[in-house]
């Protein structure tokens, strides 16, 4: 079969491989849809950084060169014997986070902080830029009544949906979102229908502030030409926001999430960074504000809580994947799909890959 394989940076290779064997718990897949994620982005500009290089990864046991894809959607086309919640048939998103099972993280429930853990299209274990794909049975969640595009995109509004119930925002709140690429529209819409009041956004693009309107933000700010500490002043009448979240990854937009709240506010850091940034601590003590991290969403045998809820919302229509998804491509354009979106220029947001 087909895959897009990482050799390193700017190093993506689509080629031929085997089908992996379906284990006694295992699912396989033929994969309807996979999205480029930004963390896809940052491995092919400056990896590898989750994916294993030199030495092989603890649970996949599998380096560099991997299959990539972690946003992606299926068909069951096979189970194991040991298999009970899917069978043949059934159309799944794939929670694509990687669990030991044996350390402290997973002994208490908290599977996606597993210390050995890491996630299928980044640390082995197949990945959804390929024609077909085995994950394990609690990696599949059924999609019910949403559609296999949608599903693809239920991994990046799992993260959202993650990081506003980390946030402890509570209805009627004031938000300020620094970033509105795929995870900062994600965290507008669950934000929005979690009861946020007034939502401001800060975004360059103006394409991307379009879409964040489209999500449910209230105030679109762009920081080139309007301060945002400014503007969240004169937006709020000096009260600022209750809660940020920083979805840029950037010094100067993590510096303007914690400088857009008011005293205690919670800052929660949704970005994957590339390295080491300076903060200055008294933005945190002097107004006893509250600094907050948030990864990817819970798994393991727990993968459907945020992911089923994500679901039931699509169902719902509290969420949507039209703001994010701009352009659909085959496995021999993923190249140029990267570039794409690297590209400053460029209006592209969530590109979906259809092997």
């Amino acid at each position: 079969m087909q895959a897009a394989r990482y050799h390193g940076q700017q190093d993506v290779r689509v080629e031929s491989i085997d089908e992996d064997e379906v284990g006694p718990r295992g699912v396989l897949l033929d994969v309807d849809s996979c999205g480029i994620c930004g963390t896809d982005l940052h491995e092919y500009t400056a990896g590898p950084i989750f994916v294993p290089d030199d030495e092989p990864h603890p649970v996949t046991r599998e380096r560099m060169p991997i299959t990539m894809g972690h946003e992606f959607s299926g068909t069951v086309a096979e189970v194991g014997p040991e298999v009970e919640s899917v069978a043949v048939g059934d159309e799944v998103a794939v929670n694509p986070t990687i669990w030991c099972g044996d350390c402290r993280q997973c002994e208490r429930g908290r599977y996606h902080l597993c210390v050995n853990g890491g996630f299928v299209g980044l640390s082995g274990g197949g990945g959804g830029f390929s024609e077909r794909v085995v994950v394990d049975e609690n990696q599949a969640v059924r999609l019910g009544d949403i559609s296999l595009e949608e599903g693809a995109v239920v991994e990046p509004l799992a993260v959202g949906l993650h990081a506003v119930r980390r946030s402890g925002l509570r209805a009627g709140d004031t938000v300020t979102v620094v970033g509105s690429g795929p995870i900062g529209l994600s965290v507008i819409q669950a934000a929005r229908a979690a009861g946020a009041g007034k939502i401001l956004v800060s975004e360059p693009r103006q394409s991307r502030r379009a879409r964040a309107a489209d999500c449910g933000a209230d105030v679109l700010v762009n920081p080139m030409e309007r301060d945002f500490i400014d503007a969240v002043a004169d937006e709020t009448d000096g009260a600022m926001a209750d809660c940020s979240f920083e979805v840029a990854g950037l010094e100067a937009t993590l510096s303007a999430a914690l400088q857009s709240l008011s005293v205690q506010g919670n800052c929660t850091i949704v970005s994957i960074w590339e390295g080491a940034v300076p903060v200055n601590p008294n933005d945190v003590v002097m107004s006893e504000r509250t600094v907050t991290g948030t990864l990817a969403y819970q798994s393991g045998p727990r993968s459907d809580e945020d992911f089923g809820a994500v679901i039931e919302m699509l169902s719902r229509g509290e969420m949507s994947v039209e703001p994010l998804v701009t352009d659909r491509i085959g496995l021999d354009d993923i190249d140029s799909g990267f570039r794409s979106l690297l590209d400053d220029e460029s209006d592209q947001v969530k590109i979906l890959v259809k092997p």
